[in-house]
């Protein structure tokens, strides 16, 4: 097994060989072909998270180096366990990272995702890096059919993360305006599961031209250039009033700034990006205006069977992406951290 590791924070990552590991009971082992690289990687390999109101250290919530970073992952069942069920060795898999501990009322009710004693692939658990992973149970593991293997593998958390966050702005008529904040590979997957789902009012707001031009060509019907100006009243504008709906891939204190002030009574903002920061509320507008701040954290295994579903439906278009080899992670992160990715990396490993 070969593992591209975080040894120290903010440094390379280092090539380690280790035994393959064994499972037991009903774990499963796959094969790692692809692994996408998603902005929480870099967030644990900086060692840092930025709360707002204080950064935080990844050592201080139980995340300990060296850590093998990666929560994409798609590959082959290689190994199982005695008592692993609903696969068999041979299978292509996508694989759900978002790992709770199985046994509290919040796992219980399905949503594994929100579990404080979460145990996440690629965080708390070794993950996508490595050429192999251990996952805990054959439930965990879905079938992509003959769906592209690089595009699926971002499914797992870009793709699930955007699908949560649309959910939960639901309902919404196919003609009302909603605002998706951010135009990176988080946003164009928000763009695109939203025009599968048969909706006709996407207005991008984003500070770069390139990236809002690359909205507009995933759906999006309208867009907003963040970078100068009154970034409300370019909002406002451009919906034709204020906003009922407004998702935040990028949610940090310059976007929630200009977002509040645009909402609508009864608006609501679904708050999804990691870029840290503040929002300072008028609590009496917020109980006159009826308006809602939600957040909105990756996303159910049940949510990412119905978006590998939409997927094959065939009305799920594809995002931006590149594929790299798995031995090009430190320029990969990189290229990340710079802002020089359209739409998505995914590494591709030895058995792809």
């Amino acid at each position: 097994m070969r593992s591209w590791k975080v040894f120290e924070a903010s440094e390379v990552l280092k090539e380690v060989e280790e035994a393959t590991p064994e499972p037991t009971g009903s774990e499963v082992v796959v094969s790692v072909s692809h692994c996408g690289l998603c902005h929480s990687d870099l967030t644990l390999w900086k060692g840092i998270f930025d709360m707002g109101d204080r950064k935080v250290s990844i050592d201080s919530i139980g995340l300990t180096r060296p850590l093998t970073l990666g929560h994409e992952i798609l590959g082959t069942v290689t190994a199982m366990g005695p008592e692993a069920t609903g696969v068999k060795i041979g299978d292509r898999r996508l694989v759900y990272p978002w790992l709770g501990c199985g046994t509290c009322d919040t796992c219980r009710t399905g949503r594994e995702n929100l579990c404080m004693q979460a145990r996440q692939l690629g965080m708390k658990r070794p993950g996508g890096f490595g050429s192999h992973v251990v996952v805990p149970h054959g439930r965990y593991l879905i079938d992509t059919d003959d769906l592209d293997p690089a595009l699926a593998a971002t499914y797992a958390c870009s793709g699930l993360t955007a699908y949560s966050a649309v959910r939960k702005a639901m309902p919404m008529r196919p003609d009302e305006a909603v605002v998706v904040v951010g135009a990176g590979g988080l946003g164009l997957s928000g763009i695109v599961i939203l025009k599968a789902l048969g909706h006709e009012n996407i207005v991008v707001v984003d500070m770069s031209e390139e990236k809002l031009k690359a909205a507009l060509e995933a759906g999006a019907h309208k867009t907003v250039l963040s970078s100068s100006g009154d970034v409300t009243q370019k909002i406002v504008e451009t919906v034709g009033g204020p906003v009922r709906t407004i998702i935040d891939f990028v949610n940090n204190s310059e976007t929630t700034a200009f977002s509040f002030p645009a909402l609508a009574r009864g608006g609501r903002i679904i708050m999804v990006g990691m870029y840290g920061g503040q929002l300072t509320v008028p609590t009496m507008r917020m109980a006159q205006g009826g308006l809602s701040l939600i957040g909105s954290i990756t996303g159910t295994l049940q949510e990412l069977r119905e978006l590998v579903d939409l997927a094959k439906s065939g009305k799920l278009d594809a995002i931006p992406y590149e594929t790299v080899p798995k031995s090009d992670v430190n320029d990969a992160m990189n290229r990340l951290l710079k802002g020089a990715v359209k739409g998505r990396i995914v590494l591709q490993g030895e058995t792809a």
